[in-house]
């Protein structure tokens, strides 16, 4: 019925088609999507849609990772009328489209890529997992909780790229704000409603990521990582990832598994 990978997407690729539907989930990275000659931005906020036969091809940034699942209408588990949600996945598939994740199902798909990652030859585990994350989507598609990109003016993406370029200092959420082009207010609300998170939250979520990745990929001392990462200070740093992630910069320097740390409390 379902069969689900991690997978790093190559600068180039060739435009193709098959006959089964399809989603790929951002996981790490950015991406371009075409399909049907429509083309958009894949990122870890982000899911593409592609329904069986829609021509469609992808090309991937550097250190880009996607979770693909592939779905086959054919198949006798999701083709009979005893397969009571059947109508309501199908109804995803109705139509090529990118669509955003909330927080909740943002931090599903990260859970699943770092068990891919953790038990990689587990095939059983794989679909079990990459059937929860279409399950979910698909409820909220239906329910129109994950709304298309056109929703709000709004793109978490623009937004993520202005943090990181501009990690290194303080950001205001009327900053932010402006680069959405909202009032303070509206953007926090529409940021919520979006993302299921407040701006804030989303902010430190990225820096508490960034110092993450340095500590345990560089051999940066924490000051530094502390100002990559825009903390005030080294001991700013560690209070939060305590806090936040359960974890110390000196057990990160030593090689504690990064895949298995939480996402920022809401």
């Amino acid at each position: 019925m379902l069969d689900a990978r991690l997978l790093e997407l190559p600068t180039a690729s060739h435009k193709h088609c098959h006959e089964h539907h399809q989603i790929v989930v951002g996981v790490r990275g950015e991406a371009v999507v075409s399909v049907d000659g429509t083309g958009s931005q894949l990122d870890t906020w982000k899911a593409c849609l592609v329904p069986t036969g829609a021509w469609h091809d992808y090309s991937g940034g550097d250190q880009n990772h996607v979770l693909v699942i592939n779905l086959n209408p054919a198949a006798p588990m999701t083709s009979s009328s005893a397969h009571a949600d059947y109508e309501q996945m199908v109804r995803v598939f109705e139509k090529p489209r990118t669509v955003h994740m909330d927080s909740r199902m943002q931090g599903m798909v990260q859970f699943a890529a770092s068990e891919f990652n953790r038990s990689p030859e587990n095939t059983t585990l794989h679909g079990h997992l990459a059937a929860s994350i279409l399950y979910c989507m698909a409820d909220r598609i239906v329910d129109r909780k994950v709304y298309p990109s056109s929703r709000h003016s709004l793109r978490l993406g623009a937004i993520q790229r202005y943090i990181v370029a501009n990690l290194h200092r303080k950001i205001s959420v009327k900053e932010l704000a402006d680069e959405a082009c909202l009032g303070v207010s509206r953007f926090h609300e529409v940021f919520r409603d979006v993302a299921g998170i407040t701006p804030h939250q989303f902010l430190l979520q990225i820096r508490l990521d960034q110092a993450v990745h340095l500590l345990a990929s560089t051999s940066l001392s924490v000051s530094e990582i502390s100002y990559r990462a825009g903390f005030s200070s080294q001991s700013a740093l560690t209070n939060s990832l305590r806090k936040h992630k359960g974890i110390t910069p000196a057990k990160l320097q030593a090689g504690e598994d990064v895949a298995s740390l939480g996402r920022v409390n809401n």
